[in-house]
């Protein structure tokens, strides 16, 4: 039995080394890049394995609006300086187009599609040949409309490419010494408004708000969603009694309230990513 397990384990070592000298030769044979990047577990990775790669003919560039927390953009900064790699923030103004802010299913797709419109001119004024983003073999498994806009700009997903999976970058994340291998996930701060209900700088800001005054009270993982007159909690269903408590939930609420929301509820199904997308997933009739 323990031999069966060495043996599998093994085997699965081999694997992803295969998959990571995959990827290593296939940025290296680019020649130079733009990456897109977030911070996030993929990005991050993807940043450092193309610097290691590529050197100074790369440059990381981030996107900056209001869907994007001020922390999550400070800890970008950070990990760049860290890498060493060149890197570069832009407002791409997502809330100025009407098809964004009517925040339909295809959302993601109007947002990707303004940001790869600013990373390809930039690529172009500065002789990069090629533009790159961070989606993960995993991402096939979910409604990720902004993936449209990656192939209609002809950006490349090395990871993607490489047959790397979510768990799997973590892991050479880890190995790599990345802070952000053990990193929720981080989507835009609109992921949390239902969809057909518009995205405006005022929910965004509250929504910020809740999440910064939450997260030190010890939930890691969590997601406000807006309601207009309502915040609905998402956390680990381990962490719901706590939050309900006598102790805690009063001063959640009043903050909350203070900040616009009339009522606050917990979500008893516990914290899921992309939980506003689980109504269109089941839609026979919904985006694919």
């Amino acid at each position: 039995m323990d031999n069966t397990v060495s043996s599998d384990r093994i085997d699965q070592d081999a694997a992803l080394d295969g998959k990571l000298r995959s990827l290593r030769n296939l940025v290296k044979e680019l020649g130079s890049a733009l990456v897109a990047y977030s911070g996030g577990v993929d990005s991050a990775f993807l940043v450092k394995v193309a610097f290691e790669q590529l050197s100074e003919q790369v440059l990381a560039v981030t996107a900056d609006s209001e869907s994007i927390p001020r922390s999550e953009l400070d800890a970008a900064c950070r990990l760049a300086r860290a890498i060493g790699v060149r890197h570069l923030v832009i407002n791409t103004g997502e809330l100025k187009d009407p098809l964004y802010i009517a925040n339909a299913p295809d959302r993601c797709y109007h947002c990707k599609r303004t940001l790869f419109v600013s990373l390809t001119e930039i690529a172009r004024q500065q002789g990069f040949r090629f533009v790159l983003e961070g989606s993960n073999f995993s991402d096939l498994a979910d409604y990720r409309p902004g993936l449209k806009a990656v192939n209609q700009f002809r950006v490349r997903s090395p990871l993607r490419e490489a047959g790397l999976t979510k768990d799997e970058i973590r892991t050479l994340s880890k190995q790599a010494g990345l802070p952000t291998w053990d990193k929720p996930a981080a989507p835009c701060l609109s992921s949390r408004i239902p969809y057909g209900s518009a995205v405006t700088t005022e929910k965004l800001r509250r929504i910020e708000a809740a999440e910064a005054f939450l997260r030190p009270l010890g939930f890691r993982e969590l997601r406000v969603r807006d309601y207009d007159t309502a915040a609905r909690i998402e956390v680990p269903m381990e962490d719901i009694p706590r939050l309900q408590s006598d102790a805690l939930f009063p001063q959640v609420e009043r903050k909350l309230k203070e900040l616009g929301y009339q009522s606050v509820i917990v979500d008893p199904r516990g914290f899921r990513s992309g939980s506003l997308n689980e109504a269109i997933l089941k839609d026979p009739h919904g985006p694919k």
